[in-house]
This record gives structure tokens, C-alpha cells and sequence, in this order.
């Protein structure tokens, strides 16, 4: 079984849209609210392999504490029911690069845009 790890530290930088975490383990993680939202476990997120799109302006506007064990994240697109356990904070943290990579091919392959109401041959 692997170690859980716990926060020890939590603050959002709202100009930078950065939400960042330091753990126990001593990491310490600068992620993007762009990436959160992206990646959030919800059944609306996981229940399609189509990456969510046009987020690259999104920000967090509130977080509450779920417990002892996760974050509720409140997004100011109005999404708000992505509960972020510390266990899933510590992993986005740790494969940020794979993930964001990924996250980047999807968008690709979809012809979609990270940003609002921009196709991507529109951005050009």
C-alpha cells in the first residue's frame, strides 16, 4: 500500500491562476487551475476521452476543505463539483508533465482549443 501524503501548506495565487501545495513527503507543487480543471475526477470529466476545452483563462474563486482529506475547488466557469483528494493533488503534482502532455495530444487530435470560443484554426 503506498503512503499517503498530507498538506502541509495550501495557497492560491490568484493573479498567476496557481494553486500551490507543499506535502509532507517534502514536495511542493505549483499547479495551474487550468490543469485542475482539466483534470478534475468527476463523472462529467471521465465519462469521455474529449478533453475539456477552452480553460486556459479559468481561475479558482474558492476552496473549501473537504475533512481531512481533499479540497472542494470552486471555478469561476461556474464548475464546482470537483472534490481533489490530497492523494489526487500529490499525483497530478508528481506526473504533471505526463499529464499535461497528454492533455496537450488530446486537444490536438480533437481540433480543439484551450482557449474560450477559439478554434484553433482560428488562433492561428
Amino acid at each position: 500500500m503506498s503512503k499517503l501524503h498530507n498538506p502541509t501548506d495550501i495557497k492560491l495565487h490568484q493573479k498567476s491562476k496557481i494553486l500551490e501545495i507543499a506535502f509532507d513527503d517534502g514536495n511542493n507543487f505549483k499547479l495551474p487551475c487550468e490543469y485542475l480543471r482539466t483534470h478534475a475526477k468527476s463523472s462529467e470529466i471521465l465519462a469521455t476521452e474529449k478533453p475539456v476545452a477552452g480553460k486556459a483563462d479559468v481561475n479558482i474563486i474558492n476552496i473549501e476543505q473537504q475533512g481531512n482529506y481533499a479540497l472542494r475547488l470552486y471555478f469561476d466557469d461556474g464548475y464546482n463539483i470537483g472534490i481533489f483528494s490530497w492523494g489526487t493533488l500529490h499525483e497530478l503534482g508528481s506526473h504533471y508533465d505526463a499529464n499535461w502532455k497528454k492533455y496537450l495530444e488530446l486537444m490536438e487530435r480533437y481540433g480543439l482549443s484551450r482557449n474560450a470560443g477559439v478554434k484553433p484554426a482560428d488562433a492561428k
